[in-house]
């Protein structure tokens, strides 16, 4: 306490002995300070896109995506005591440093990435990348301790991976762009001690201030507008003992670095001290930034003006009333916290021209889940399916968008891209990739439009396409994502007839390392795993069940369950898998595939498959496969274990496992009540999710 009191006496003696003193614009002080009042003349080192403007401003980048810029004081600074060789043992030197800075976007609601104050202990930043690493750091060495790097990050982008609080903060980082604190952009005002929020990226100049005692280790950081006098509270004040982590001998710097948004980062005015508070900046030598030439107003305005007065009030009535007539037709609903979801949210009116106004001839299907849109967006002509479900916007809207948006973020070849979505009264517009043909159930099932069924090879090609998305989601993503709801109707083929994992909108997320969430039951009866009725455990073992289903489903030419076609169970139910085990038993397994194929398939292979099938189908979770399992497998990197012979029945053995079985059974649809369409459709679900 006593050292923290000293460090801030000492700041304020500091900065009374300035208020009296003649500041140069360029730098001085020696090697334990220097301030730039304006950049113009300045010996900056510069690398990537920084330049000084003529006027003085240092633009650190400019417009052009995907590229970074540096700006370093030239001189190393001493940040340990004298003797180089103790530096890693000694107490870091308390130093301060403060600047002013503008971040000029091209679109009012999103700017490009931030820009940073840093200290390191090199000024060959090569190896950083650009967008969310702002110029320091790279997807390798992000986080390591190796770097010796302290950041003082002003953040304009939202970056989930590195667990950012919102689109508009101030962090401090360690080594990495996982701020060790990081608060809202704002200041508090002294005379109430309110809260006041900042936009970063508005383009109005701000100062930023840094100072770190050594003795006491920690570090300060206030923001406020530029000429406005320093807060005397802080925005964040966070405990860090930078000894460890900042060289003996290090630079100091200005990084920042852009993404897909057109941005400008400039930097007005710069000063840095050690072991004292920063030199004050010359608010009157900084550099201006540009702003908007009002021009005058000239003389046949102001005579035609009265004449004018009625025509323009009819012209505005007119204009008031056509934007309320547009405004109610293409109303939305948007609240505050969805402003950090911007990229990913569509507008009505896009997707209201994109569809034709959702007219019935681009009606690719409907049924109990909502209805489904054939659409093309007006810029950029790309084809969309477009879901329009029901929604409450009072339970849990929040965290079900952000679902969607981290769903939006997967990538893979056999997963359908889930683009974004919109909110307009009580609806909710999902956007996805147009699958032009369709859903794998239509071509397994839909004779009647003329197709001929499937070969094997395609059948084969979908159950491997499926399994690999599967894996994707299960182990290769950066969180666990079970589907909950795997399907041949949920199974979408592109203009190739590759397979592809579409209609997300029963899917959970987890993190890898955190318990399976448990949540109510909900899927189509003949694909749901029978341990869903007692534990209601998401995993993916449940994926894999339903896998194991659509695997016999897609090699048979047959559902899961029908009524009135067999009596395998008998309840007057026909039970794909205990047909296909009863088959096994009796050693005619061939006959379990699709009679339409005429036997034009290798019979190994479907042995194969059909064996994988009734693998995945186990009731009992413990005993069925990982997905990289059914990978290897499907690709003969592992043989493949032989079903149990000891089970007559999975169906039987369930029972047996679960007593509630048989009435959570019967409680779902049967597979057979499904909607056929084409683009991202789902069935008739039962039950909440």
């Amino acid at each position: 306490m006593l050292a923290s009191f000293s460090f801030l006496v000492l700041l304020a003696c500091h900065f009374h002995g300035l208020s009296h003193a003649a500041v140069p614009a360029a730098a001085a002080g020696g090697d334990s300070q220097f301030i730039y009042n304006g950049f113009a003349g300045a010996g900056l080192d510069l690398d990537g896109m920084a330049v000084v403007e003529p006027d003085g401003k240092l633009m650190l980048t400019n417009v052009t995506s995907q590229l970074k810029g540096h700006a370093f004081h030239p001189a190393a600074l001493r940040f340990h005591g004298e003797a180089p060789a103790s530096a890693r043992n000694s107490t870091a030197r308390s130093f301060s440093t403060t600047f002013v800075f503008a971040i000029a976007a091209e679109y009012v609601t999103v700017s490009g990435n931030g820009l940073a104050f840093f200290v390191a202990p090199t000024k060959n930043l090569t190896a950083a990348s650009p967008s969310q690493f702002l110029g320091l750091f790279n997807s390798e060495n992000n986080g390591n301790a190796s770097n010796h790097v302290f950041a003082v990050e002003l953040d304009t982008i939202l970056n989930p991976e590195f667990r950012d609080i919102n689109s508009n903060h101030v962090g401090v980082d360690v080594n990495g762009l996982m701020s060790v604190a990081a608060e809202p952009a704002g200041y508090f005002a002294d005379d109430t001690g309110v809260f006041k929020n900042l936009s970063l990226y508005s383009g109005d100049a701000m100062q930023v201030w840094v100072d770190y005692d050594g003795r006491a280790a920690v570090v300060n950081v206030t923001l406020a507008p530029a000429e406005a006098p320093k807060p005397k509270k802080p925005l964040i004040s966070v405990s860090v003992d930078l000894s460890a982590v900042v060289n003996g001998t290090a630079y100091v710097g200005l990084s920042s670095s852009t993404g897909p948004f057109r941005t400008r980062h400039y930097v007005l005015g710069w000063s840095f001290a050690l072991d004292s508070a920063a030199p004050m900046l010359d608010y009157a030598k900084l550099p201006k930034m540009p702003r908007a030439v009002t021009k005058r107003r000239s003389r046949a305005i102001d005579v035609a003006l009265p004449v004018a007065m009625p025509l323009l009030a009819l012209a505005a009535v007119a204009c008031v009333s056509l934007l309320a007539w547009r405004r109610f037709r293409y109303a939305e609903l948007r609240e505050d916290w969805e402003v950090e979801f911007g990229p990913h949210r569509f507008s009505y009116k896009d997707l209201f021209h994109a569809t034709d106004g959702f007219d019935g001839k681009h009606l690719l299907g409907a049924g109990g889940f909502g209805r489904v849109y054939k659409g093309v967006l007006p810029e950029s002509k790309t084809e969309v399916a477009v879901k329009v479900v029901s929604h409450d916007a009072r339970q849990g809207m929040k965290q079900f968008v952000a679902e969607v948006v981290s769903i939006g973020r997967l990538r893979h070849r056999n997963v359908v891209q889930l683009l974004g979505y919109c909110r307009r009264r009580g609806e909710l517009l999902l956007v996805y990739d147009y699958m032009p043909n369709g859903s794998l159930d239509r071509w397994l099932y839909g004779y009647g439009n003329g197709a001929p069924p499937l070969s094997w090879e395609q059948r084969l090609r979908a159950v491997r396409g499926v399994a690999s998305g599967l894996l994707y989601l299960h182990e290769d993503w950066e969180q666990v994502v079970v589907h909950r709801d795997v399907k041949a109707n949920n199974v979408l083929l592109d203009g190739e007839m590759n397979a592809r994992l579409g209609d997300f909108g029963l899917a959970r997320l987890y993190e890898r390392g955190a318990g399976p969430q448990t949540t109510h039951v909900v899927g189509t009866m003949g694909y749901l795993a029978p341990e869903l009725a007692r534990t209601r455990r998401v995993t993916p073992a449940v994926d894999v069940f339903a896998f194991g289903a659509f695997v016999l489903e897609v090699a048979c030419g047959r559902r899961p369950i029908e009524r009135g076609v067999g009596d395998s169970d008998g309840d007057g139910r026909f039970v794909l898998v205990d047909w296909v085990l009863e088959l096994w038993h009796m050693g005619a397994l061939a006959e379990a595939a699709d009679p339409r194929l005429r036997g034009d398939y290798p019979a190994e292979e479907a042995e194969l498959v059909l064996k994988l099938g009734l693998l995945c189908s186990h009731p009992v979770p413990g005993e069925r496969p990982s997905m990289r399992q059914v990978v290897q497998y499907l690709d003969g990197d592992a043989p493949l274990p032989e079903p149990p012979r000891s089970y007559q029945s999975f169906t039987a053995l369930a029972m047996m496992q679960n007593d509630g079985f048989d009435s959570y059974a019967a409680s779902y649809p049967s597979s057979s009540a499904t909607v056929t369409s084409v683009g991202a459709v789902s069935s008739v679900h039962s039950g909440g999710t």
